[in-house]
Protein backbone atom coordinates (compact mmCIF):
# COMPACT_ATOMS: atom_id res chain seq x y z
CA UNK A 1 0.00 0.00 0.00
CA UNK A 2 1.28 3.27 -0.89
CA UNK A 3 1.94 6.15 1.63
CA UNK A 4 3.72 9.80 2.20
CA UNK A 5 4.60 10.98 4.66
CA UNK A 6 5.33 15.05 5.48
CA UNK A 7 9.21 14.15 6.56
CA UNK A 8 10.00 12.26 3.74
CA UNK A 9 8.04 13.74 0.33
CA UNK A 10 10.89 16.57 -1.06
CA UNK A 11 9.48 19.90 -1.31
CA UNK A 12 8.19 21.02 -4.52
CA UNK A 13 6.71 24.46 -3.98
CA UNK A 14 8.96 26.88 -1.84
CA UNK A 15 7.33 30.54 -1.86
CA UNK A 16 7.04 33.03 0.86
CA UNK A 17 3.19 32.55 0.79
CA UNK A 18 3.42 28.95 0.69
CA UNK A 19 5.65 25.80 1.35
CA UNK A 20 3.83 22.75 -0.59
CA UNK A 21 5.09 18.92 -0.51
CA UNK A 22 3.59 16.74 -3.07
CA UNK A 23 3.08 12.57 -3.80
CA UNK A 24 1.23 10.19 -5.82
CA UNK A 25 -1.11 8.04 -4.10
CA UNK A 26 -3.10 5.71 -6.57
CA UNK A 27 -4.27 8.25 -8.54
CA UNK A 28 -5.24 11.08 -6.04
CA UNK A 29 -2.11 13.33 -4.72
CA UNK A 30 -1.86 14.35 -0.80
CA UNK A 31 -0.52 17.72 -0.56
CA UNK A 32 1.35 18.84 2.96
CA UNK A 33 1.02 22.31 2.62
CA UNK A 34 2.62 25.65 4.93
CA UNK A 35 1.19 28.92 4.99
CA UNK A 36 3.33 31.32 6.52
CA UNK A 37 1.39 34.42 5.26
CA UNK A 38 -2.06 35.39 4.80
CA UNK A 39 -2.68 34.15 1.06
CA UNK A 40 -5.51 35.56 -1.10
CA UNK A 41 -4.51 33.00 -4.30
CA UNK A 42 -8.01 34.05 -5.94
CA UNK A 43 -5.90 35.59 -8.62
CA UNK A 44 -4.18 32.72 -9.88
CA UNK A 45 -7.63 30.91 -10.67
CA UNK A 46 -7.95 33.49 -13.31
CA UNK A 47 -8.95 31.56 -17.20
CA UNK A 48 -10.45 28.43 -15.54
CA UNK A 49 -14.23 28.26 -15.74
CA UNK A 50 -16.11 31.08 -13.42
CA UNK A 51 -12.22 31.60 -12.36
CA UNK A 52 -12.34 29.42 -9.44
CA UNK A 53 -10.81 26.35 -8.57
CA UNK A 54 -12.25 22.84 -10.52
CA UNK A 55 -10.64 20.34 -8.37
CA UNK A 56 -12.40 18.51 -5.38
CA UNK A 57 -9.94 18.29 -2.50
CA UNK A 58 -10.40 16.25 0.71
CA UNK A 59 -8.26 17.40 3.79
CA UNK A 60 -7.49 18.04 7.27
CA UNK A 61 -6.66 21.49 8.64
CA UNK A 62 -3.64 20.65 11.44
CA UNK A 63 -3.52 24.07 12.45
CA UNK A 64 -4.66 27.77 11.30
CA UNK A 65 -7.85 28.60 8.89
CA UNK A 66 -8.75 28.07 5.43
CA UNK A 67 -12.05 29.69 3.53
CA UNK A 68 -13.12 27.94 0.98
CA UNK A 69 -15.17 30.94 -1.01
CA UNK A 70 -18.50 30.02 -3.72
CA UNK A 71 -20.04 32.47 -5.53
CA UNK A 72 -23.28 32.04 -2.72
CA UNK A 73 -21.84 31.05 0.34
CA UNK A 74 -18.49 30.59 2.29
CA UNK A 75 -17.19 27.88 4.89
CA UNK A 76 -14.48 28.09 7.24
CA UNK A 77 -12.48 25.15 8.75
CA UNK A 78 -9.87 25.29 11.37
CA UNK A 79 -7.64 23.12 13.36
CA UNK A 80 -8.53 19.75 13.51
CA UNK A 81 -11.43 20.07 11.13
CA UNK A 82 -11.90 17.88 7.71
CA UNK A 83 -13.27 18.93 4.51
CA UNK A 84 -14.34 17.98 1.27
CA UNK A 85 -14.42 21.32 -0.95
CA UNK A 86 -16.53 20.73 -4.19
CA UNK A 87 -15.10 22.50 -7.72
CA UNK A 88 -16.05 26.04 -8.54
CA UNK A 89 -14.21 27.27 -4.87
CA UNK A 90 -11.67 29.82 -4.04
CA UNK A 91 -9.52 29.77 -1.10
CA UNK A 92 -8.80 31.95 1.54
CA UNK A 93 -5.76 31.15 3.80
CA UNK A 94 -4.50 32.67 7.24
CA UNK A 95 -0.73 32.68 8.03
CA UNK A 96 0.27 29.94 10.35
CA UNK A 97 -2.14 26.88 8.51
CA UNK A 98 -0.73 23.52 7.58
CA UNK A 99 -3.14 21.02 5.76
CA UNK A 100 -2.65 17.96 4.47
CA UNK A 101 -5.05 17.89 1.33
CA UNK A 102 -5.88 14.93 -1.20
CA UNK A 103 -7.04 16.09 -4.64
CA UNK A 104 -7.55 13.69 -7.84
CA UNK A 105 -4.58 13.81 -9.70
CA UNK A 106 -5.59 14.72 -12.89
CA UNK A 107 -8.19 17.51 -11.99
CA UNK A 108 -5.06 19.10 -9.73
CA UNK A 109 -3.09 19.10 -12.80
CA UNK A 110 -5.14 20.80 -15.09
CA UNK A 111 -6.08 23.04 -12.22
CA UNK A 112 -2.58 23.68 -11.81
CA UNK A 113 -1.26 24.08 -14.98
CA UNK A 114 -3.01 27.13 -15.28
CA UNK A 115 -2.14 28.95 -11.57
CA UNK A 116 1.50 27.96 -12.66
CA UNK A 117 0.58 30.00 -15.96
CA UNK A 118 -0.59 33.07 -13.58
CA UNK A 119 2.50 32.49 -11.21
CA UNK A 120 4.46 33.10 -14.08
CA UNK A 121 3.19 35.52 -15.83
CA UNK A 122 3.00 37.66 -12.25
CA UNK A 123 6.41 36.77 -11.16
CA UNK A 124 6.30 34.40 -9.23
CA UNK A 125 6.63 34.21 -5.76
CA UNK A 126 6.12 37.67 -4.44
Amino acid sequence: MPSASKMTTPVTVDFPQIEGRYAELGGYTVAFETFPRDVDPAPLFAGLPGDRCQCPHWGVVQSGQVTFRWADHDETYGAGDAYYVAPGHLPLVTSGTTVVEFSPTDALGETMAVVERNLAAAGAGG
